[in-house]
């Protein structure tokens, strides 16, 4: 088994790797919560189906009194009304202090279940079991947990760590190809800010079928980078600002297709394509880069453009959590496997679009 450790100050956790993982849930759980009596499952409509009578069998061998809570599939959940009705639903379950929430999905349950954790009973431990590959290289890691209000996406939410990551590869074998397709997004993004090697095994791992062969190695590389910016800046205030390359310009594409045409991988691919081209034009990033950027999303069927207009963009900026008054700090490369923090006015960024 592949293991991580996340050493924050305070506390720490374990990332766990492993084909066949999800079966031994239950025992992974009782050694990282050994006061736990009870254990509320979040999942969704698409993950439940599937996974969840063995993850009931697993927690229920290992002595945990268990729940589960369904939500409907999709974007739309990550909102108030489904985190009071968790609420609700934890509070009738009898969850107390020394017991936990446990997320089996993707990013969506994840953000929610988090959420959830950190609020209720002012925050109970959290293990998330994620089951896409945006979740297992992104979301499920690093303590960001969310809802999304009418306004824009993440807006309401807390810095809140899992007691435990447990990812199984073998449940990406499920996932359809355009879902699958949005994890390379998160999952190209670190060999660009981060990793040149990386970088280059992609390029010549550029198909769902050769990265499959080598998923465990992935995951870890793709953790391995994200944990030590975490390590460096939890609370998303300085370093772990490089994280967000394509994300800025992504969060505008999500807003023009209305959170419904683009999903978040394809969203955070055209952006990194994008940032890369504003890179080139402001002297920062070499040519050649941006064309291996372009080229790289486009081999996993990713978009390297979306039309979005001036007001769309105009929105996005505007409630970009990396902006302060009338600045923002835009991620760029510099060099491949490099990312800078380029803080510039956000209507020089709006002028340059």
């Amino acid at each position: 088994m592949n293991t991580l450790t996340v050493a924050l100050p305070g506390r720490t956790y374990e990332i766990q790797i492993q084909r066949g993982l999800l079966d031994q849930a239950g025992a992974r759980c009782r050694l990282a919560l050994p006061q736990a009596a009870r254990l509320f499952v979040v999942t969704d409509s698409t993950a439940g189906p599937l996974y969840q009578d063995r993850l009931w069998d697993s927690l229920r061998t290992a002595g945990f009194q268990v729940a589960f809570h369904t939500i409907p599939a999709g974007e739309q959940s990550k909102c108030a009304p489904q985190l009071s009705a968790l609420w609700e639903d934890m509070m009738a379950f009898g969850l107390t202090r020394t017991d936990a929430v446990v997320a089996l999905g993707g990013g969506v349950v994840g953000d929610l279940a988090g959420f959830a954790a950190a609020t209720i009973l002012r925050g109970v431990d959290f293990v998330q079991i994620p089951t896409t590959l945006l979740a297992q290289v992104d979301s499920s890691v690093g303590g960001k947990v969310a809802i999304d209000l009418a306004h824009g996406k993440n807006l309401a939410g807390a810095f809140w760590q899992p007691r435990l990551v447990l990812m199984d590869p073998d449940v990406l074998d499920t996932l359809p190809d355009p879902v699958f397709a949005d994890g390379m997004a998160e999952v190209i993004k670190y060999g660009c800010i981060a990793d040149e090697a990386f970088l280059r095994f992609l390029e010549g791992h550029a198909s769902r079928a050769q990265i499959m062969e080598e998923i465990e190695s992935v995951l870890y590389t793709s953790c391995e980078i994200k944990r030590k910016v975490v390590e460096q800046d939890e609370r998303d205030t300085g370093a772990r600002m490089v994280l967000n390359f394509g994300h800025t310009l992504g969060h505008a594409y999500e807003l023009a297709g209305h959170y419904q045409l683009w999903t978040h991988g394809q969203a955070v691919a055209a952006g990194m394509v994008r940032a890369a081209e504003l890179g080139v034009g402001l002297g920062l990033t070499p040519p050649s880069l941006a064309a291996r950027v372009a080229d790289l999303v486009h081999a996993f069927g990713l978009p390297r453009a979306i039309p979005c207009s001036f007001e769309e963009y105009a929105a996005a900026i505007g409630l970009d959590k990396k902006g302060a008054g009338d600045r923002i700090t835009l991620i760029l490369l510099d060099r491949p496997g490099h990312a800078m923090l380029y803080p510039m006015k956000k209507q020089a960024l709006l002028e340059l679009l």
